[in-house]
């Protein structure tokens, strides 16, 4: 009954961003049908940005690099290189309870970055992991969050930066927040935390957290093991 944990591609073997939403789509459809289990994909992505349904055309960078539009809530955000992207397609329990799940989320990222020498903590108004505003500036994000229910069982995830170039979110306004920064593990710490470095304890955590995530299930057939090959760079 444990979530299934699926290592899609680390550096240097980034991952396409249209090609894994598809994959995404077709992983949500099956766990719709029964036909696989609660699975959580994991990896790094070329750099992309992607818009939610909040956002407007004029707040789309321009620096060339692809923006697209998908169906979680929320505004821009940027993934890439050095950023820990997990996407937990996860059946729900009913009553529906999207907050919750968003909550918890928060706990597993703050929990998993506290181990690596970081405290974050949650910001009211604001989904998301944050450190708190201190002498060094304002509230940094570490860590984004954005999901997308349909017929019961979520998509897309979370963001956590670990080792990325933050300078692309100058090039927006991330999530529509103006008055707080962008941080990541290895700027707090000054050592080099990579998504490899924290993949292993990210799926301990979600293990743990597993009966306030998702209503567990299996098919009664294994599901096919996702594939790599049409989604590594």
């Amino acid at each position: 009954m444990a979530l299934h944990f699926e290592r899609m591609g680390f550096d240097p073997n980034f991952v396409d961003y249209r090609s894994c939403l598809q994959l995404q789509q077709e992983v949500h459809d099956q766990i719709v049908g029964g036909e696989r289990g609660n699975t959580v994909m994991l990896l790094e992505h070329n750099p992309v940005y992607t818009a939610g349904r909040r956002t407007e055309q004029h707040e789309y960078p321009r620096d060339g690099t692809e923006v697209v539009p998908i169906g979680r809530g929320g505004k821009l955000t940027y993934h890439g290189p050095g950023m820990l992207i997990g996407y937990p397609i996860m059946r729900l329990p009913i009553p529906l309870d999207v907050v919750k799940v968003v909550r918890v989320l928060e706990e597993i990222i703050i929990a998993v970055v506290k181990d690596f020498g970081v405290e974050a903590t949650t910001v009211e108004g604001r989904s998301g992991a944050w450190v708190p505003a201190d002498d060094r500036g304002p509230d940094r994000k570490i860590s984004a969050i954005g999901l997308q229910v349909s017929k019961r069982v979520t998509m897309h995830g979370f963001a956590l930066n670990c080792s990325n170039d933050l300078l692309p979110f100058g090039n927006f306004i991330p999530c529509g927040i103006t008055d707080a920064g962008v941080t990541s593990i290895s700027k707090e710490t000054g050592n080099q935390i990579n998504p490899a470095d924290v993949v292993e304890r990210m799926e301990q955590e979600l293990a743990a957290r597993e009966s306030d995530l998702c209503a567990p299930f299996e098919p009664d057939s294994p599901a096919t093991p996702l594939t790599l090959d049409s989604l590594v760079s």
